[in-house]
């Protein structure tokens, strides 16, 4: 005779893996050429110079160079300004 009652099945146990998103090279930080720089969904960061967009909207370096953030303003179309990041790489000089 069983001592316990059955407990059967739940629904639950399943989660979906994390994507592993955002910024993976900061500012001042050297870069090689094809080296991804930012994971994202989206364009909340922007390329800049010497930054493409993947087709997974991941920024990346096109040159060797140095990492640099800056930041530009910009007119959401509810009328308030924000600011927007711009990713730049600037190549090293030999």
């Amino acid at each position: 005779m069983a001592h316990t009652k059955a407990g059967g099945s739940t629904r639950n146990g399943r989660d979906s893996r994390s994507q592993r998103l955002g910024v993976k090279l900061y500012g001042g930080q050297t870069t090689n050429a094809g080296q991804i720089i930012i994971r994202q969904r989206g364009l909340k960061w922007e390329p800049g110079e010497n930054v493409a967009v993947a087709g997974d909207d991941s920024l990346y370096a096109k040159v060797a160079g140095v990492i640099r953030y800056t930041q530009k303003r910009v007119l959401k179309f509810t009328g308030h300004r924000a600011r927007k990041t711009i990713v730049h790489v600037d190549p090293i000089t030999e």
